[in-house]
Protein backbone atom coordinates (compact mmCIF):
# COMPACT_ATOMS: atom_id res chain seq x y z
CA UNK A 1 0.00 0.00 0.00
CA UNK A 2 0.95 3.73 -0.66
CA UNK A 3 -0.31 6.53 0.95
CA UNK A 4 -0.90 9.40 -1.63
CA UNK A 5 -2.36 12.98 -2.08
CA UNK A 6 -4.03 14.02 -5.45
CA UNK A 7 -3.39 17.08 -6.97
CA UNK A 8 -4.94 18.95 -9.47
CA UNK A 9 -3.07 21.91 -11.51
CA UNK A 10 -5.79 23.50 -13.15
CA UNK A 11 -9.56 24.07 -11.93
CA UNK A 12 -11.13 21.18 -13.57
CA UNK A 13 -8.42 19.38 -14.90
CA UNK A 14 -6.85 15.67 -14.44
CA UNK A 15 -5.57 14.93 -10.74
CA UNK A 16 -2.25 13.50 -10.11
CA UNK A 17 -0.98 11.64 -7.32
CA UNK A 18 1.92 12.88 -4.75
CA UNK A 19 3.79 11.04 -1.94
CA UNK A 20 2.42 13.55 0.46
CA UNK A 21 5.84 12.71 3.10
CA UNK A 22 5.26 13.64 6.48
CA UNK A 23 2.23 16.14 5.09
CA UNK A 24 -1.34 15.73 6.50
CA UNK A 25 -3.68 17.25 3.70
CA UNK A 26 -7.08 18.84 3.31
CA UNK A 27 -9.07 19.63 0.14
CA UNK A 28 -8.13 22.80 -1.07
CA UNK A 29 -4.63 23.18 0.42
CA UNK A 30 -2.15 24.47 -1.75
CA UNK A 31 1.15 22.86 -2.62
CA UNK A 32 4.27 22.65 -4.40
CA UNK A 33 5.86 20.12 -5.88
CA UNK A 34 7.92 18.76 -9.07
CA UNK A 35 6.24 18.00 -12.39
CA UNK A 36 7.76 17.26 -15.79
CA UNK A 37 7.05 20.80 -16.51
CA UNK A 38 9.46 22.13 -13.26
CA UNK A 39 7.98 23.35 -10.24
CA UNK A 40 4.25 23.69 -10.00
CA UNK A 41 1.51 24.99 -7.28
CA UNK A 42 -1.50 23.09 -7.58
CA UNK A 43 -4.70 22.44 -5.49
CA UNK A 44 -5.06 19.35 -3.49
CA UNK A 45 -8.35 17.39 -4.96
CA UNK A 46 -7.73 14.58 -2.78
CA UNK A 47 -6.72 14.55 0.82
CA UNK A 48 -4.34 11.85 2.25
CA UNK A 49 -5.35 7.94 1.29
CA UNK A 50 -3.92 4.23 0.73
CA UNK A 51 -3.79 2.95 -2.65
CA UNK A 52 -2.65 -0.30 -4.21
CA UNK A 53 0.96 -0.39 -5.63
CA UNK A 54 -0.58 -1.64 -8.91
CA UNK A 55 -2.59 1.24 -9.07
CA UNK A 56 0.18 3.53 -9.61
CA UNK A 57 1.88 3.69 -13.21
CA UNK A 58 5.39 5.41 -11.76
CA UNK A 59 7.33 6.12 -9.14
CA UNK A 60 5.76 9.51 -7.12
CA UNK A 61 7.41 12.44 -6.54
CA UNK A 62 7.16 13.85 -3.04
CA UNK A 63 5.58 17.02 -2.58
CA UNK A 64 8.35 20.09 -1.75
CA UNK A 65 6.49 21.79 0.36
CA UNK A 66 2.60 23.32 1.33
CA UNK A 67 2.15 26.51 -0.49
CA UNK A 68 3.27 29.89 1.57
CA UNK A 69 1.97 33.19 1.23
CA UNK A 70 5.27 34.27 -0.61
CA UNK A 71 3.95 31.20 -3.21
CA UNK A 72 0.43 32.62 -3.49
CA UNK A 73 1.23 36.00 -3.80
CA UNK A 74 3.83 34.71 -7.15
CA UNK A 75 0.72 32.85 -8.19
CA UNK A 76 -1.23 35.74 -8.76
CA UNK A 77 1.56 37.73 -10.03
CA UNK A 78 2.22 34.81 -12.87
CA UNK A 79 -1.93 34.88 -13.66
CA UNK A 80 -1.00 39.31 -14.30
CA UNK A 81 1.87 38.52 -16.46
CA UNK A 82 -0.28 35.94 -17.73
CA UNK A 83 -3.28 38.85 -19.13
CA UNK A 84 -0.26 40.57 -20.65
CA UNK A 85 1.25 38.18 -22.02
CA UNK A 86 -2.13 37.38 -24.12
CA UNK A 87 -2.49 40.75 -25.23
CA UNK A 88 0.83 41.01 -26.74
CA UNK A 89 0.63 37.64 -28.10
CA UNK A 90 -2.70 38.83 -30.07
CA UNK A 91 -0.40 41.55 -31.14
CA UNK A 92 1.96 39.65 -32.95
CA UNK A 93 -0.04 37.29 -34.26
CA UNK A 94 -1.96 40.31 -36.34
CA UNK A 95 1.19 41.81 -37.51
CA UNK A 96 2.46 38.13 -38.82
CA UNK A 97 -0.88 38.04 -40.36
CA UNK A 98 -1.48 34.34 -38.87
CA UNK A 99 -4.83 32.37 -39.12
CA UNK A 100 -4.92 31.06 -35.77
CA UNK A 101 -6.53 32.10 -32.94
CA UNK A 102 -5.25 32.58 -29.63
CA UNK A 103 -7.30 30.70 -26.68
CA UNK A 104 -5.02 30.81 -23.25
CA UNK A 105 -1.59 31.82 -21.78
CA UNK A 106 -0.12 30.34 -19.28
CA UNK A 107 2.90 30.83 -17.03
CA UNK A 108 4.91 27.64 -15.52
CA UNK A 109 5.19 28.59 -11.40
CA UNK A 110 9.19 28.72 -11.99
CA UNK A 111 8.48 30.78 -14.75
CA UNK A 112 11.17 29.28 -16.56
CA UNK A 113 8.31 28.52 -19.81
CA UNK A 114 5.32 30.37 -21.26
CA UNK A 115 2.74 27.87 -23.13
CA UNK A 116 0.43 29.46 -25.15
CA UNK A 117 -2.45 27.28 -26.46
CA UNK A 118 -4.05 28.23 -30.19
CA UNK A 119 -6.88 27.08 -32.26
CA UNK A 120 -6.04 26.94 -36.44
CA UNK A 121 -7.84 25.41 -39.27
CA UNK A 122 -4.64 23.69 -39.91
CA UNK A 123 -1.26 24.08 -39.82
CA UNK A 124 0.44 26.95 -38.93
CA UNK A 125 3.87 28.25 -39.21
CA UNK A 126 4.46 30.20 -36.48
CA UNK A 127 8.09 29.71 -36.21
CA UNK A 128 8.96 33.82 -36.33
CA UNK A 129 6.00 34.69 -34.24
CA UNK A 130 7.98 32.16 -31.54
CA UNK A 131 11.41 34.09 -32.33
CA UNK A 132 9.47 37.14 -31.65
CA UNK A 133 7.99 36.37 -28.56
CA UNK A 134 11.11 34.64 -27.10
CA UNK A 135 12.84 38.22 -27.63
CA UNK A 136 10.35 39.70 -25.59
CA UNK A 137 9.88 37.51 -22.81
CA UNK A 138 13.79 36.14 -22.77
CA UNK A 139 12.34 32.83 -21.40
CA UNK A 140 11.53 29.37 -23.40
CA UNK A 141 8.14 29.70 -25.21
CA UNK A 142 6.05 26.96 -26.22
CA UNK A 143 2.90 27.14 -28.71
CA UNK A 144 0.23 24.52 -28.12
CA UNK A 145 -2.52 23.61 -31.03
CA UNK A 146 -5.56 22.40 -29.46
CA UNK A 147 -8.98 21.15 -30.09
CA UNK A 148 -12.05 22.46 -30.30
CA UNK A 149 -13.62 20.81 -27.35
CA UNK A 150 -10.25 22.19 -25.10
CA UNK A 151 -11.10 25.52 -26.03
CA UNK A 152 -14.34 25.19 -24.68
CA UNK A 153 -12.67 23.70 -21.51
CA UNK A 154 -10.21 26.50 -20.73
CA UNK A 155 -13.14 29.60 -21.99
CA UNK A 156 -16.37 28.02 -20.51
CA UNK A 157 -19.62 28.92 -20.82
CA UNK A 158 -23.54 27.77 -21.48
CA UNK A 159 -24.24 24.67 -22.96
CA UNK A 160 -27.84 24.35 -24.95
CA UNK A 161 -29.36 22.98 -21.43
CA UNK A 162 -28.64 26.35 -19.45
CA UNK A 163 -26.10 25.07 -17.79
CA UNK A 164 -22.27 26.05 -17.52
CA UNK A 165 -20.41 23.12 -19.70
CA UNK A 166 -19.41 20.28 -18.04
CA UNK A 167 -16.46 19.85 -19.74
CA UNK A 168 -15.29 23.46 -17.18
CA UNK A 169 -16.94 22.64 -14.07
CA UNK A 170 -16.28 19.02 -13.41
CA UNK A 171 -15.22 16.48 -15.81
CA UNK A 172 -11.25 16.13 -15.48
CA UNK A 173 -10.98 14.43 -18.85
CA UNK A 174 -12.93 13.96 -22.04
CA UNK A 175 -14.93 10.69 -22.19
CA UNK A 176 -15.37 9.11 -26.33
CA UNK A 177 -18.32 9.50 -27.67
CA UNK A 178 -19.99 8.65 -31.03
CA UNK A 179 -23.56 8.84 -33.32
CA UNK A 180 -23.69 5.14 -32.51
CA UNK A 181 -24.64 6.29 -28.72
CA UNK A 182 -27.03 8.97 -30.36
CA UNK A 183 -28.82 6.21 -32.30
CA UNK A 184 -28.87 3.60 -29.54
CA UNK A 185 -30.65 6.39 -27.41
CA UNK A 186 -33.25 6.83 -29.65
CA UNK A 187 -32.30 10.66 -30.49
CA UNK A 188 -32.78 12.83 -33.67
CA UNK A 189 -29.52 12.97 -35.61
CA UNK A 190 -29.52 16.37 -36.63
CA UNK A 191 -26.24 18.43 -35.28
CA UNK A 192 -28.07 21.42 -34.07
CA UNK A 193 -30.25 19.11 -31.66
CA UNK A 194 -26.64 16.58 -30.81
CA UNK A 195 -23.97 18.67 -30.60
CA UNK A 196 -22.68 21.39 -27.73
CA UNK A 197 -20.93 25.00 -28.35
CA UNK A 198 -18.25 23.56 -29.69
CA UNK A 199 -19.64 22.18 -32.86
CA UNK A 200 -18.77 17.83 -31.12
CA UNK A 201 -21.01 15.86 -30.32
CA UNK A 202 -22.38 16.53 -26.74
CA UNK A 203 -20.63 14.88 -23.76
CA UNK A 204 -23.55 13.95 -22.07
CA UNK A 205 -24.30 11.31 -24.68
CA UNK A 206 -21.88 8.89 -22.68
CA UNK A 207 -23.33 9.75 -19.44
CA UNK A 208 -26.65 7.22 -19.61
CA UNK A 209 -25.07 5.19 -22.29
CA UNK A 210 -24.34 2.39 -20.14
CA UNK A 211 -28.28 2.24 -18.85
CA UNK A 212 -29.02 2.42 -22.50
CA UNK A 213 -26.70 -0.30 -23.11
CA UNK A 214 -27.93 -2.42 -20.66
CA UNK A 215 -31.64 -2.33 -21.96
CA UNK A 216 -31.35 -2.53 -25.54
CA UNK A 217 -29.81 -6.14 -24.35
CA UNK A 218 -33.50 -6.86 -23.33
CA UNK A 219 -35.56 -4.90 -25.40
CA UNK A 220 -36.47 -5.84 -28.95
CA UNK A 221 -34.42 -3.90 -31.82
CA UNK A 222 -36.61 -2.11 -34.63
CA UNK A 223 -36.74 -4.21 -37.28
CA UNK A 224 -37.28 -7.17 -34.64
CA UNK A 225 -39.34 -10.16 -35.58
CA UNK A 226 -41.88 -10.93 -32.28
CA UNK A 227 -44.12 -13.32 -30.59
CA UNK A 228 -46.93 -11.08 -29.31
CA UNK A 229 -50.31 -12.53 -27.73
CA UNK A 230 -52.05 -11.46 -30.56
CA UNK A 231 -49.84 -12.61 -32.81
CA UNK A 232 -46.31 -12.78 -34.53
CA UNK A 233 -45.23 -8.79 -35.65
CA UNK A 234 -42.42 -6.63 -36.66
CA UNK A 235 -41.64 -4.12 -33.90
CA UNK A 236 -41.24 -0.55 -35.56
CA UNK A 237 -40.95 1.51 -32.51
CA UNK A 238 -39.57 1.18 -28.87
CA UNK A 239 -39.79 2.49 -25.85
CA UNK A 240 -36.65 1.69 -23.72
CA UNK A 241 -37.37 3.80 -20.99
CA UNK A 242 -41.44 2.98 -20.89
CA UNK A 243 -40.21 -0.59 -22.08
CA UNK A 244 -43.29 -0.91 -24.83
CA UNK A 245 -42.99 -2.37 -28.29
CA UNK A 246 -45.09 -0.84 -30.98
CA UNK A 247 -45.41 -4.19 -33.60
CA UNK A 248 -46.79 -4.72 -37.01
CA UNK A 249 -49.32 -7.23 -36.73
CA UNK A 250 -48.55 -10.07 -39.86
CA UNK A 251 -52.23 -10.86 -39.38
CA UNK A 252 -53.75 -7.10 -39.94
CA UNK A 253 -53.95 -5.47 -43.23
CA UNK A 254 -51.42 -2.65 -44.18
CA UNK A 255 -53.10 -0.24 -43.15
CA UNK A 256 -53.87 -0.43 -39.84
CA UNK A 257 -52.16 1.30 -37.05
CA UNK A 258 -49.13 -0.81 -35.05
CA UNK A 259 -50.28 -2.13 -31.39
CA UNK A 260 -48.46 -1.38 -28.44
CA UNK A 261 -47.36 -4.23 -25.93
CA UNK A 262 -45.04 -4.14 -22.87
CA UNK A 263 -41.62 -6.05 -23.57
CA UNK A 264 -42.92 -8.39 -20.92
CA UNK A 265 -45.61 -9.16 -23.16
CA UNK A 266 -43.25 -10.62 -25.95
CA UNK A 267 -41.02 -13.21 -27.02
CA UNK A 268 -37.63 -12.47 -29.54
CA UNK A 269 -37.97 -14.61 -32.60
CA UNK A 270 -35.06 -12.31 -34.08
CA UNK A 271 -33.82 -9.29 -33.30
CA UNK A 272 -33.18 -5.88 -35.12
CA UNK A 273 -30.21 -3.92 -35.00
CA UNK A 274 -28.68 -1.04 -34.95
CA UNK A 275 -25.84 0.30 -37.13
CA UNK A 276 -24.42 3.71 -38.18
CA UNK A 277 -24.23 3.43 -42.21
CA UNK A 278 -21.65 4.99 -44.28
CA UNK A 279 -23.59 7.99 -45.09
CA UNK A 280 -24.26 9.00 -41.43
CA UNK A 281 -20.77 8.00 -40.70
CA UNK A 282 -19.77 10.56 -43.65
CA UNK A 283 -22.45 13.51 -42.70
CA UNK A 284 -21.58 12.90 -38.99
CA UNK A 285 -18.20 12.88 -38.89
CA UNK A 286 -17.13 16.50 -38.38
CA UNK A 287 -19.28 15.71 -34.89
CA UNK A 288 -17.03 13.27 -33.31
Amino acid sequence: MAEVIGVRFKEVGKVYYFDPLEYKLNKGDMVIVETARGLECGEVATPNKTIEEGELSHPLKPVIRVANEKDLNHLAENKIRERKAFELCEQKIAQHKLDMKLVNVEYTFDNSKILFYFTADGRVDFRALVKDLAYVFKTRIELRQIGVRDEAKMLGGLGICGKPFCCATYMGEFQPVSIKMAKEQGLSLSPTKISGTCGRLMCCLKYEQEAYTDLLKRTPKIGAIVNTPEGRGLVVENNLIAGTLKVKLNNTPDDVAPKTFTVKQCKLVKDGYIKVDRKEIEEFKNLE
